[in-house]
């Protein structure tokens, strides 16, 4: 199993098969709009940019689990992300993270890099997994891992 065996939905509501990331370095991030860490946003565009022809992708889906950071509806949150962050990397619906409605792509991702201690659950917004070019998660970051924190393991992957 990979990161490939599953679909998201893009903001606008287009299927997105993860498969069409087949071949590239992959981050998984879930994102927020009113968090403390939402400034991460232009970290993980500057990370975007400088890879992306390198075969290098970051994907974010936002997600309201925790303190409700993410109020806002798919054109709202697509608005924030283009208009404060300049966002251009592919964001996708908004989606549950932990809980018995967690995407299927999170609930792979958390078996197969669990956090601290073994813990599975996502702890808050901007969880980041890496993903080698094979579809495998081969690391977990916290949410305070600045993104310009993960240039060395993105580079490793390249």
């Amino acid at each position: 199993m990979s990161i490939y065996d599953f679909t998201a939905e893009t903001l606008d509501g287009k299927p997105a098969p993860i498969s069409a990331y087949r071949g590239k370095v992959v981050l998984v991030v879930n994102t927020a709009s009113k968090c403390g860490f939402t400034p991460q946003y232009e970290g993980l565009e500057e990370l975007y940019r400088k890879y992306r022809d390198r075969g290098f992708v970051v994907l974010g889906f936002p997600c309201n689990q925790f303190g409700a950071q993410e109020p806002g509806d798919a054109s709202e949150i697509a608005n924030f992300c283009s208009l404060t962050y300049e966002v251009d990397f592919p964001m996708m619906q908004k989606i549950d993270v932990n809980g018995p409605g967690a995407h299927p792509l999170y609930a792979y991702l958390k078996k197969a890099r669990p956090g601290i201690l073994g813990t599975a659950g996502i702890k808050w917004n901007f969880t980041k997994f890496l993903v080698d070019r094979n579809g495998e998660a081969v690391e977990r970051f916290a949410p305070n891992v600045e993104p310009k924190a993960l240039d060395r393991a993105i580079e490793a992957l390249l």
